[in-house]
């Protein structure tokens, strides 16, 4: 196009961001000022969208205070897209604050910061703020109530949780769906009641369960150990999924947990024959405005010497410190050294040692994680915010992880 108008660059920045290209969409809205093109609203919600996708803060707050130097009204849409942003991002007190600047707030922010909380392991401010929107806001919608029971299920608040699924029919006569069951199924199953959330599954949700109420179930399963009801509740799971190899993957955990090996081979036997391979993780970091990829043992990097050499060295004040490796989070035929090898350089650890070494000493350090965060990692990480003195917030596939001084806002509950 020899000419392109504002509604042209917005329509192309809107399409990556929809299709998950967050950093393409950066890199033409970047384009598109060199151009001379100055963004409207509808560029900046597309933006701060991508930013929140990418965990990119800094592009995020500059969109924010873009905003506020050239006074351009923060609507509902935009406010809402900068709540999402914020909290995506892992810095719930600024997503607070556009909140509560805003003029008009429909349910959709509501439920943005309810769930901003929620992910970010704040989830007695969920259900307060979930509470004060029927008292003086918008109905909720079942959106809501996703966001409200999601954020029960993480913290562990099952009197809560019930309370406000009861209230979803009861008060407001919404009918559950598969998202409220899998929350209601999640909840019971971390708190332990793995009893309660297998009947409520064979006598609460109507017609067959879907794949992710199950997935739920099996996470429950794994997380206590229960490898007779795990087994069952995999063989359901697969006949719904035959084909998704993270329901493998977590079949061959229950079994090494249990001490199967015998199982743990038939079950990567059947995997490799149904030619299913398990997904690639990776993390992200952003520093100064750009974003970096690292992936499980990646030496891509041009300071990869550099980083190796630090996170090594920040393993052994670990272990002097009192971290010792969690051999289940990795293949479970390798000798006990190679586990432990194997396990330093998962992407996380990489991108961490990356942003220590160059982040100033007072800032947070903020990793996105594509999968979500194997044991030895969450464990390790509590040791790294100590001996490097930091406070670091993961985002993984579930939820926010917040580290510092050694504990997790998680409560190792995710």
């Amino acid at each position: 196009m020899p000419v392109r108008s504002i509604v042209a660059w917005n329509s192309m920045i809107s399409g990556y961001e929809q299709n998950g290209y967050g950093k393409n969409a950066i890199t033409l809205f970047k384009k598109m000022r060199e151009a001379g093109i100055e963004p409207d609203s509808t560029t900046l919600v597309s933006l701060s969208s991508a930013c929140a996708q990418l965990g990119a803060l800094g592009m995020g707050c500059w969109v924010h205070e873009y905003i506020a130097r050239h006074g351009l009204n923060l609507n509902v849409v935009l406010g809402t897209s900068l709540i999402n942003m914020y909290t995506r991002c892992g810095d719930v007190g600024r997503a607070r604050e556009v909140f509560d600047s805003m003029n008009e707030r429909n349910v959709v922010a509501w439920t943005a910061m309810i769930s901003g909380y929620g992910m970010n392991g704040f989830a007695h401010q969920a259900v307060e703020l979930f509470d004060e929107m029927r008292r003086r806001g918008p109905c909720p919608n079942s959106i809501t109530f996703v966001a409200a029971l999601s954020a029960c299920a993480h913290a562990g608040l099952v009197k809560e949780g019930r309370r406000v699924f009861a209230s979803m029919r009861e008060e407001y006569h919404l009918m559950p769906g598969v998202e409220h069951h899998v929350c209601l199924v999640d909840m019971l199953g971390r708190a332990g009641l793995l009893d309660e959330a297998y009947s409520f599954i064979n006598e609460e949700v109507p017609k067959e369960p879907a794949a992710a109420i199950w997935t739920a179930m099996l996470g429950a399963c794994k997380m206590h150990k229960n490898l007779d009801l795990g087994v069952q509740v995999a063989e359901q799971l697969l006949n719904v999924e035959p084909e998704n190899p993270g329901h493998y993957v977590m079949l061959s955990n229950i079994y090494a947990l249990a001490g199967r090996m015998d199982r743990v081979e038939m079950v990567r036997n059947i995997m490799i024959k149904k030619s299913l391979k398990k997904q690639v993780g990776y993390s992200t970091i952003e520093i100064d405005n750009k974003t970096y990829f690292f992936s499980m043992g990646d030496k891509s990097h041009p300071e990869t010497n550099e980083i190796y050499r630090y996170l090594d060295e920040l393993m052994s004040r670990c272990r002097e410190a009192g971290y010792a490796a969690v051999p289940e989070s990795v293949l479970h035929e390798l000798e006990e050294e190679e586990r432990e090898f194997a396990l330093r350089y998962h992407s996380e650890k990489l991108a961490i040692a990356f942003g220590l070494l160059k982040i100033r000493h007072e800032a947070p350090i903020r990793i996105i994680k594509n999968l979500r965060m194997c044991e030895d990692c969450h464990w390790a990480i509590k040791y790294i915010s100590v001996v490097g003195n930091r406070e670091i917030i993961v985002r993984d596939k579930l939820r926010f992880h917040h580290f510092k001084d050694g504990s997790c806002s998680c409560q190792d509950y995710w």
